[in-house]
């Protein structure tokens, strides 16, 4: 079980960024590798939620789906990469332990760019969330992780997020005995907060499913140029609310969506105008959460003594 306290953010401290920054802006690409089939008659997507709805059992391979979520790796990676070198910006990536080793010239690339690599499940069909009586296979799943991770990059992770942010309540305290510093399945947040675990507390970094390229373009059907308005519009509104009390913005990205010729344009012009503005600060996770690790004791007062929320 873990804890964690419900403040309205109306009742905290001031958070402070590096800099007096009043937005802390994450661009997040989601490296992720699936099984094209799994053994089972029970239906199955490669790699979430299908762009095609038929459902086949996960024994047949399902070639429209798998495909079109391979094309990001193929080809709708390396857009976003050349767009993010020629604009001089950075990506916090998240990534499968099994994208190590089938899709490596992904992880190399990031690697090779100096850019942040978090721990994003053991293979992306495979949820934590099938596990939730089972913990001792949760932390098996957890353990691998760690460790083609910890081969491939030399050193142990940080931070997680779940496959589809389907974690459960033994997750984070799983985590904490692994050592882990921050979690990002909570999606409750426009800051940072801790969680209370029994091996320990937690940095909760949110991700955001709703600042998402999937959520916006796949599932709500947004044109190229909504697509980049929205994402204008919620950072302006955090940049002015961060005036007086700063925030996180998360942009997820997935290389099949984002990655499109049809829709880079989007992306790159939101990070212009997010380049154009003053106070932004673009941390890694890992960087995020080791300030508020050091620097939350005035921001929400007892949070990790006082009984909060259970989750």
């Amino acid at each position: 079980m873990f804890e964690y306290d419900f403040t309205p953010i109306t009742q905290r401290g001031k958070l402070e960024w590096p800099g007096n920054a009043r937005v802390a802006l994450i661009i997040t690409i989601n490296l992720e590798t699936w099984d094209l089939t799994k053994d089972t008659d029970q239906p199955y997507y490669a790699g979430g939620p299908a762009l095609l709805p038929n459902m086949l059992a996960g024994r047949i391979p399902d070639y429209p789906n798998f495909s079109w979520r391979e094309y990001g790796q193929r080809v709708g990676v390396w857009r976003i990469i050349d767009m993010l070198d020629e604009l001089g910006a950075k990506a916090s990536c998240t990534t499968n332990a099994v994208t190590f080793e089938r899709r490596c010239a992904m992880t190399d690339a990031c690697l090779d760019r100096g850019w942040e690599l978090i721990a994003h499940n053991f293979e992306q069909g495979e949820l934590l969330t099938d596990f939730h009586d089972d913990p001792d296979s949760e932390r098996d799943i957890i353990r691998r992780s760690i460790d083609i991770y910890e081969k491939h990059v030399g050193k142990r992770p940080k931070g997680w997020l779940s496959s589809s942010l389907r974690g459960t309540l033994n997750t984070p305290t799983i985590l904490a005995e692994e050592g882990f510093k921050f979690y990002c399945d909570i999606m409750n947040d426009d800051q940072p907060y801790m969680i209370r675990t029994d091996a320990g507390a937690l940095v909760a970094v949110p991700y955001s499913n709703v600042i998402n390229d999937f959520t916006i373009v796949t599932r709500n059907n947004r044109t190229t140029d909504q697509y980049r308005d929205l994402l204008i519009e919620e950072l302006s509104v955090l940049h002015k609310e961060g005036a007086t009390q700063p925030r996180i913005m998360n942009v997820g990205l997935h290389p099949h969506v984002s990655g499109r010729a049809h829709m880079i344009r989007a992306l790159q012009e939101f990070i212009e105008f997010a380049q154009s503005l003053d106070g932004i600060w673009w941390p890694t996770r890992e960087e995020l959460a080791e300030h508020y690790a050091n620097n939350h004791h005035d921001h929400i007062p007892g949070q990790l003594t006082s009984k909060g929320s259970e989750a």
